[in-house]
């Protein structure tokens, strides 16, 4: 069975990116095997002073599924000190994707139970990246699978980085007009669809009835964007 250490050495090689060290790096990843040990050393005397298990120094892959890799970095500290530091990659290798429908003028979001923070969420459609898959067209996808239709527009709004601190994750988010909306995907959870005037969804992200950091960041791009237009005046409420 492959090591921890030696999955991490092939995760290194087949994503260089996520393990480079810029010239003005204040947080330097180690590869040579003496500073590596040193490292852990290091990070293990740490938590024995503050009687938390040692084995919380051991650099390499700390778990791996189809969803989630998380790994635990040797590094160089700004100060000179020597640690540990543990990130969070896709399972995948591939970027996730956000959508903001609309829907003759009015933004589309659906109510989604999220199993993490255990309630139900008023969100965009969003969906993990799969490996090979373009994003558009895992956009596509997504938008097929959560919402039972097509985008008759696509627009590119850019990438998102959720989690600067902790994950390597970034997602491409969209802007996707429509023309219906047809069968939800109820079995991931989806009860409704909600339809708002570009405005409204504004309000309800200033008085934190949205709340997901998705959609917040797909409806600030589209509305900095003058991509939203209020449609006619008419009741919110399930499609």
């Amino acid at each position: 069975m492959t090591s921890s250490w030696e999955q991490y050495v092939e995760l290194r090689e087949r994503q260089p990116r996520h393990f480079a060290n810029p010239p003005d790096a204040v947080v330097h990843i180690l590869h040579e095997p003496d500073e590596v040990g040193a490292a852990e050393r290091a990070k293990a005397e740490a938590l024995r002073k503050r009687g938390l298990p040692t084995e919380w120094s051991r650099v390499g892959v700390a778990y791996r599924d189809e969803y989630v890799t998380l790994v635990r970095d040797p590094v160089r500290f700004s100060d000179g000190s020597l640690g540990t530091y543990i990130r969070s990659m896709p399972g995948s290798d591939a970027d996730g994707v956000v959508l903001l429908p609309v829907l003759d003028g009015s933004v589309v979001l659906v109510e989604h139970f999220r199993h993490a923070i255990r309630s139900w969420q008023l969100e965009a459609p969003r969906g993990f990246g799969e490996a090979g898959v373009p994003p558009l067209e895992q956009a596509a996808r997504e938008l097929w699978e959560e919402l039972g239709t097509v985008p008759t527009r696509v627009v590119d709004l850019g990438l998102l980085h959720p989690d600067t601190g902790t994950a390597t994750d970034q997602v491409h988010l969209y802007l996707v007009e429509i023309a219906q909306v047809g069968q939800l995907d109820t079995l991931e959870g989806i009860r409704a669809v909600r339809t708002y005037p570009p405005e409204k969804v504004g309000e309800l992200i200033r008085d934190g009835v949205v709340t997901d950091s998705f959609t917040i960041a797909a409806w600030t791009r589209a509305w900095l964007r003058g991509l939203l237009t209020t449609p006619p005046a008419g009741p919110a409420g399930p499609v």
